[in-house]
């Protein structure tokens, strides 16, 4: 008997919560049966460009042979084992090559299984470390309309506003700053200043917001923040889940900076998209400040999942993908056919903006009302997409393409041309 997408949409809809889903009037699933490269299959055939990496997380394409191979060949010798206690060579390898890429100060690797955590692992060192020094430090500086995750720490850091709301009165207090421009650089300086002996830490996205909907700033304001909180004694932790493993066109947005940061994070592309996996990875000093013979100063995190083989295996083999002379040039390709791409729709009277920092490109539709993650558009655009076979996830009214490095010029110019129809054929 064949698969039918409607038999799978019945059964889902009687065992399913979705994410991000208003449940009562949801859109029906689709029902993925296999995914290749770039593409995704439903059960009965329908072949869709995956244009946003599945959430963005796929790097290499979808059921990529190398990954496949690592991890089924990791199956083979060790599942699982607990990480407090024990260890195991796929996470002392991963640890080892994933430091050899980062800035010089990042000496040690602390395993989670997603963003969110691998977010409150990082507020939690900082927050613990200035708790052990016996100098309490409780306050914590990040960017307005920034997004961390969805544990309540990772809520707490992030914008405030609908999706955190119900939760408002039990997230801990945060000092949220504008993004850093060439204008208010001096008057953000003068602020932390003022403030920076009870701050913990600073936290940020660099280079781009991505759930904020794919703002951009630079990296000179940032180096110079940086550089100030660095001379004001605040430890900097640089949220790269998303940026990381060449999003950026770099390696890591870090590569486009000179300050180090003290802290950072990663999730998402670490493992190509084969599974879940986070880290947090500090400085010596960080370190340090939890090595005592007072057992109360211990790091006291972890999870079950913590540093699992199959995962570490996947990660690993996904950072030898990348830095292949192959994959380099699939992402500088991507980038070129981006650039040359918003240019022909840059002024559009439908677009508000056009931005691109990147392999990721996004562009702001000119809505009534400005901006907002509600935005009737995002469900006609979304649609639109998806009957042209395209996977798109507008963030309100700002669609965006995040496409797997495999993504061949032939699917670009595919997404491209379908962006053209919609600016044609959508209006409000």
């Amino acid at each position: 008997m064949s698969l039918t997408n409607s038999a799978y949409i019945a059964r889902d809809a009687k065992v399913i919560w979705h994410p991000y889903t208003q449940m009562l009037n949801a859109r029906p699933p689709i029902p993925i049966g296999r995914a290749e490269g770039s593409y995704l299959f439903d059960l009965e055939g329908r072949k869709y460009i995956d244009a946003v990496s599945s959430w963005w997380v796929i790097l290499h394409g979808h059921s990529h042979p190398f990954l496949v191979s690592r991890v089924t060949e990791q199956l083979k010798k060790l599942d699982q084992v607990i990480f407090a206690g024990f260890s195991h060579g796929p996470a002392i390898e991963l640890a080892e090559k994933l430091l050899q890429l980062l800035p010089a100060n990042q000496e040690k690797v602390f395993y989670t299984d997603n963003g969110s955590t691998a977010i409150e692992v990082a507020l939690k060192m900082c927050l613990q470390y200035w708790f052990n020094k016996n100098q309490p430090r409780k306050k914590i500086l990040a960017f307005r309309n920034g997004y961390h995750g969805d544990t309540f720490g990772a809520m707490s850091v992030s914008a405030r506003g609908a999706w955190t709301s119900p939760f408002a009165s039990l997230l801990f207090e945060v000092v949220f700053i504008d993004l850093p421009t060439a204008e208010n650089i001096a008057g953000l300086k003068a602020f932390i200043s003022g403030i920076s002996d009870s701050l913990a830490c600073f936290i940020y996205e660099p280079l781009i917001q991505g759930s904020a909907g794919m703002v951009t700033y630079g990296a000179m304001e940032l180096d110079q923040l940086m550089r100030h909180c660095r001379s004001s004694g605040i430890f900097m932790i640089q949220d790269e889940v998303f940026t990381g493993f060449g999003r950026t066109g770099k390696n890591f947005a870090a590569d486009q900076l000179q300050e180090q940061p003290d802290i950072m994070c990663f999730s998402k592309g670490l493992t190509g998209g084969m599974m879940p996996l986070g880290l947090t990875t500090c400085s010596q000093e960080i370190y340090t400040a939890f090595l005592s013979e007072d057992q109360l100063k211990t790091l006291f995190h972890g999870h079950s999942f913590t540093a699992n083989p199959l995962a570490c295996a996947a990660a690993a083999a996904s950072i030898d993908l990348l830095l292949t002379a192959e994959t380099q040039a699939h992402i500088q390709r991507i980038c070129a056919n981006h650039t040359a791409f918003a240019k022909t729709i840059a002024g559009h009277p439908k677009l508000k903006e056009v931005r691109q920092k990147g392999t990721i490109l996004a562009m702001e539709w000119a809505v009534p009302g400005g901006s907002s993650y509600f935005s009737n558009l995002r469900d006609q655009l979304y649609d639109f997409f998806l009957e042209h076979h395209i996977l798109m996830r507008p963030l309100g009214n700002v669609l965006y393409i995040l496409p797997p490095y495999c993504i061949s010029d032939d699917d670009l110019s595919v997404i491209y041309h379908t962006i053209h129809l919609a600016l044609e054929k959508i209006s409000w």
